[in-house]
């Protein structure tokens, strides 16, 4: 079993990191942006374009993994850009630890290639706008490739005695929304890594987003939704995969079981049954699972400010 981490990017990947050698030459912005691709998209080279023009400071382009496609020939093309190449199989969280490494801007931006890059879709004022607040992550108004609009705005709940992510359609600026969806905002660089990035552990998309995403929030950190902001869907909009694996156990071990008592948050032996009895798994491994949580929480437990359970029931009243 992957021991969880305690630091951010403690996990390191082998990977080749190509381009970035010089500045951009139109940057005016404390802003970065990572492009995460997936379909070597034609458009690849008008979108990094845009960006650059936009005044950003710096581009990182994480590739899904090492057979992805051959990238030298945008790389010579655009020398302000940095093209980060994995060499084996990796999920967007960490590649987006891994490009947040290569940063050092005070926000960082998090696009994908399925989403359309138009020309001056960043304005400086817009930005100042945006971060003036200081919260952790502010996500976007997304619209699919038809003009629907998207929701973006999630609450927590308990249903039956198990945690839920509900989507909520009422969208207005400021509101707070539990994470982010496919990864896409607007992060401050500075609190992500203090909450130390994705989990490397948790392979399941869905179930990494949520872990980094609930984790902010009990540790006292808060992500909004802006309808300043708005981006669009080129390709079909990705289906989340819900359903709870091995990788929810870990996100309910390190985000649902521990309790905020006095100032900090702890983790009772006590909790171990109600784990073992939703793990479906064997009792050593459960308990091997439970343990290491444990010394997890316990490492961190003056970061907690919440738990799960004032998260839900005073939801409403965190803006």
């Amino acid at each position: 079993m992957n021991t969880i981490p305690s630091t951010f990017n403690e996990y390191q990947i082998d990977r080749t990191v190509l381009g970035g050698k010089q500045q951009n030459p139109n940057a005016q912005l404390d802003l970065s942006v990572i492009m995460l691709n997936s379909n070597g998209s034609h458009l690849k080279g008008q979108y990094l374009e845009n960006l650059l023009n936009c005044g950003v400071s710096s581009v990182v382009s994480g590739e899904p993994n090492a057979e992805s496609y051959s990238i030298e020939d945008v790389s010579r093309r655009f020398p302000a850009v940095k093209f980060l190449i994995p060499r084996e199989k990796t999920t967007d969280g960490v590649l987006i630890n891994m490009a947040m490494s290569e940063l050092n801007s005070k926000y960082v931006l998090v696009l994908r290639d399925s989403i359309h890059i138009p020309a001056g879709f960043l304005s400086k004022n817009l930005v100042e706008n945006l971060i003036e607040t200081d919260v952790y992550c502010i996500v976007p108004r997304l619209l699919s490739n038809g003009g629907t609009a998207l929701i973006t705005n999630f609450s927590p709940s308990a249903i039956h005695g198990s945690f839920r992510m509900l989507p909520n359609q009422v969208t207005m600026d400021g509101l707070p929304t539990l994470y982010p969806f496919n990864f896409v905002g607007l992060y401050n660089r500075e609190k992500f890594i203090r909450l130390g990035g994705f989990d490397y552990t948790i392979t399941s998309p869905y179930w990494q987003n949520a872990d980094l995403s609930v984790r902010s929030w009990v540790w006292g950190e808060k992500t909004v939704v802006t309808t300043k902001f708005q981006l669009s869907y080129i390709d079909e909009v990705p289906l989340e995969d819900t359903k709870p694996d091995l990788s929810y156990l870990r996100f309910y071990l390190k985000n649902i079981l521990p309790k905020f008592r006095a100032d900090h948050g702890q983790f009772s032996y006590f909790s171990f049954p109600l784990f073992f009895f939703k793990s479906s798994c064997g009792i050593f491994e459960a308990f091997s699972q439970f343990r290491e949580a444990k010394n997890w929480v316990s490492k961190n437990k003056y970061r907690f400010q919440r738990d799960i359970q004032y998260l839900i029931e005073n939801w409403t009243d965190l803006k």
